[in-house]
């Protein structure tokens, strides 16, 4: 087997568990490995440390796949790792979907695999994984005994790679349309069209954390439980409102809420699972809404939720021009105004509850700066539009957004909308996403729920 060896002023990253060899890294390449094939990978004093495998065109050259000799990633290797991975998830995940194999993190860089139930999605990200997409297909089958695989290759980060972008069918006859649970919620995949594999998995247990946001609302709009007496004399705790008349509506309790960049509308679906008593779900796509009125339709929360197709920044801008407006009409020292006249701005709506879940918009580092703005943009605004003392639910998935550059771009949103945060949740991303020490590209998910107060205590 070739071997690669590194230089001796490197920064000793592959000891500290990081499985990328950069080119600039390397001192020599004894023997002739052909791309994709595996190399043995020797420090300066010829001293293994590892197996990888090898792509001279890529800047990351080696892959890391064991610290041990290793002859081949054939089908009995992968399914080895594969029951790891299965034995993994069955210990954190009792549901039917999730993230089988995320990559580096389970040892197997350059490969991803997502399972909806019976139907397994991968993506072969390198080309040391596209070589072995037959025996991955075969261990797969063996390992999950899955009526169909879908490929969704269909991703740039390949032809770094020096790969085309591909999709297709590899295996059986998959369903392009899966139905799935999540935390005990119907969700419908589109593993043909969906982005990415179809479904976001990493915000799983972030999902479920907002549950004690949705209920504790009814005081605020003068709903209180009192004990009321029928015609019969029997007594019994009601909500009653304040002209002291039974409140029926089952949600009484619940939280306004507006989820944005809703894609298949999976927080949605959890704020109604919890509580909520109303759900604007806003994306500017047209087919993620049309799929996120399916999920609430197969979880029958039709009653509760509103959809919106547009484009979040501006719909928070004109919210927000909305609510300045009809404050200023509000002052005391306001002239009079035709209140028949609609306001110029329009909008002017505040929820409870106000989520954002954004693409990444920072995909490479000199992206970042664009990104900041971004971030503070939909934070600055959305913030404006959370209630008094209600919660702003936040999150970044652009690696190049460090978690302190993230909560410092949201404290500079807070300063110039003149609130005070509480962080009460930090999080990252779920159990099927394990990430190892080491790896910072791993660590990509940033999750935060704050309280938000204007200054006014």
């Amino acid at each position: 087997m070739a071997s690669v060896i590194l230089q001796r002023s490197r920064k000793k990253r592959l000891e500290q568990s990081h499985p990328w060899v950069f080119k600039n890294e390397i001192e020599g390449v004894e023997g002739d490995p052909a791309a994709g094939s595996l190399v043995q990978i020797m420090d300066h004093r010829r001293r293994f440390l590892g197996t990888g495998y090898y792509n001279p065109a890529s800047q990351i050259t080696v892959r890391l796949v064991s610290f041990l000799p290793l002859e081949e990633m054939d089908t009995p290797f992968f399914v080895q790792r594969f029951r790891e991975c299965l034995k993994h998830r069955a210990r954190f995940v009792h549901e039917n979907a999730y993230r089988l194999v995320y990559g580096e993190a389970d040892f197997l860089p350059g490969l991803i695999v997502d399972r909806f139930d019976d139907v397994i999605v991968v993506q072969l990200l390198t080309l040391g994984m596209d070589r072995c997409r037959k025996s991955i297909v075969e261990a797969l089958v063996e390992v999950l005994q899955p009526t169909g695989i879908y490929e969704r290759s269909d991703v740039s980060i390949r032809e770094m790679e020096g790969l085309e972008q591909v999709k297709g069918i590899l295996y059986g006859n998959p369903s392009r349309f899966v139905t799935v649970t999540e935390n005990g919620l119907k969700i419908q995949v589109d593993i043909e069209q969906g982005q990415k594999t179809g479904y976001f998995f990493d915000q799983r247990e972030n999902r479920a954390s907002i549950e004690p946001l949705m209920t504790g609302w009814g005081e605020r709009s003068g709903i209180i439980l009192q004990e009321l007496a029928d015609d019969e004399g029997n007594s019994r705790i009601v909500p009653v409102n304040r002209k002291g008349k039974e409140v029926t509506f089952p949600y009484w309790n619940g939280a306004t809420v507006l989820e944005c960049f809703s894609h298949t509308g999976s927080f949605t679906l959890h704020a109604c699972k919890y509580g909520a008593k109303k759900v604007t779900c806003l994306d500017i796509s047209e087919h993620a809404i049309e799929s996120a009125k399916i999920n609430v339709g197969l979880n029958r929360f039709e009653e509760r939720v509103e959809f919106v197709v547009a484009d979040a920044f501006e719909y928070l801008r004109n919210q927000v021009k909305g609510l300045s407006e009809r404050d200023a009409r509000g002052a005391k020292d306001a002239k009079p105004v035709d209140t028949s006249v609609p306001m110029t701005a329009g909008g002017g709506r505040t929820w409870d509850v106000v989520i954002l879940d954004p693409p990444a918009f920072a995909k490479t580092k000199g992206a970042v700066k664009g990104a900041v703005r971004g971030y503070k943009d939909i934070n600055l605004h959305g913030m404006k539009l959370v209630n008094e003392g209600g919660y702003l639910v936040t999150a970044s998935c652009s690696y190049h957004m460090r978690p302190d550059l993230f909560l410092e771009t949201i404290q500079d949103a807070a300063a110039d909308a003149g609130k005070v945060l509480r962080l009460v949740e930090w999080r990252a991303a779920g159990k099927d996403h394990p990430q190892i020490l080491g790896v910072d590209e791993g660590h990509y998910l940033k999750f935060a729920v704050f309280e938000v107060r204007s200054k006014n205590f």
